[in-house]
């Protein structure tokens, strides 16, 4: 007997990078283990140096499948052993390693939109839907588009195993969001990798795409973003240490390392408007949408908890927030002895 290991993995695309995925047959009883796959044809080598390596990291039970078949998410390796230059996740793991007894926890707010053909679902043939104000969190036909496939990626996720926190719809017609976490840096980076996989390959079946473009819609409509909530074991314990990882996400160059790594696009959505902060101003405040980072009332009541980062985009690389995140915030909070 045989199981399908759908492996899936982050390809060389720029400026966002895409997902691939391709199925191996398992024999019962045996573990995935390395593939390999033609880089030339993801952005990741050169046709007369084409071989790239698929280096299982994590495996989760597929969904879509059922049975005893696995999702197997994937790292990508040169022949000579070595991480590819597009592999951010073994970028991360040394920061990860290096800050584990801080104990970081991530909870990544992930939006998206649903598009049919080339305008976003709900949006009428010729014009535009009635301004935004009763899409977020609404319900009834005329105001929310695409629940069902919502609710089959939540049961889908569920089913993987992922650590889904919530779903609600956004503030524009046929955008959606779910969240993943708490989790640490990789977990919380690995699972959103897999339910953004889990997002395209579900929307596939009823005929629609997801995308996470961060602003699908020009004009009056809010952008797409995957606001990054934070924190260590110091500051769920002491607000001191909530008010230094602010700080330091806002000292020296630092606001211009995260932002011009916060995803492609990240100018067209902080603008300022739509619930942002001017991509080229740092600030952070108490239930202050307009931030770049957000302190919840409940935190500054609690005197303790976790901040979010609002700025990253909805195409963010997961692997990469969060790693300039954790080395940020952790380094600062040891500096200031607040570990």
């Amino acid at each position: 007997m045989t199981y399908k290991a759908e492996y899936i993995w982050i390809d060389g695309s720029e400026p966002t990078a895409k997902l691939r995925s391709k199925t191996k047959i398992i024999a019962d009883g045996a573990e995935p283990g390395t593939w390999g796959f033609d880089g030339s044809s993801t952005n990741q080598a050169e046709g007369r140096s084409s071989d790239r390596v698929l280096e299982p990291v994590a495996t989760y039970p597929d969904p879509i499948r059922g049975g005893t078949h696995l999702l197997v998410l994937c790292e990508v390796f040169n022949i000579d052993g070595t991480p590819h230059e597009s592999n951010t996740r073994a970028q991360l793991r040394p920061v990860a390693d290096r800050f584990a007894a801080q104990q970081p926890l991530f909870g990544i707010e992930q939006e998206y939109t649903f598009f049919k053909g080339s305008r976003p679902l709900g949006f009428p043939d010729g014009g535009y839907p009635a301004p935004q104000g009763g899409y977020y969190c609404g319900v009834g036909a005329d105001e929310i588009y695409g629940r069902a496939v919502v609710e089959k990626h939540l049961d889908n996720c569920l089913a993987a195993g992922l650590t889904i926190s919530g779903i609600n719809a956004e503030v524009m017609p046929g955008q959606w969001e779910f969240q993943v976490g708490p989790l640490s840096p990789l977990e919380v980076s690995d699972q959103l990798w897999i339910a953004r996989w889990l997002l395209h390959r579900t929307a596939e079946d009823f005929g629609i795409s997801a995308t996470l473009e961060p602003k699908p819609a020009r004009g009056d409509w809010n952008g797409a973003g995957a606001h990054t909530n934070f924190s260590t074991s110091a500051m769920r314990e002491n607000y001191a240490a909530i008010i230094e990882a602010c700080e330091a996400l806002g000292r020296g160059d630092k606001p211009l390392e995260h932002i011009r790594n916060y995803g492609a696009g990240v100018e067209a959505r902080l603008t300022g408007a739509h619930e942002t902060a001017p991509w080229s101003e740092y600030s952070y405040g108490v239930s202050d949408r307009g931030a770049s980072v957000r302190i919840p009332w409940q935190v500054e009541i609690d005197k303790m908890g976790y901040i979010e980062d609002r700025r990253p985009n909805a195409n963010v690389d997961p692997y990469t927030v969060t790693r300039l995140i954790v080395d940020t915030c952790c380094t600062a909070l040891g500096a200031a002895d607040l570990v």
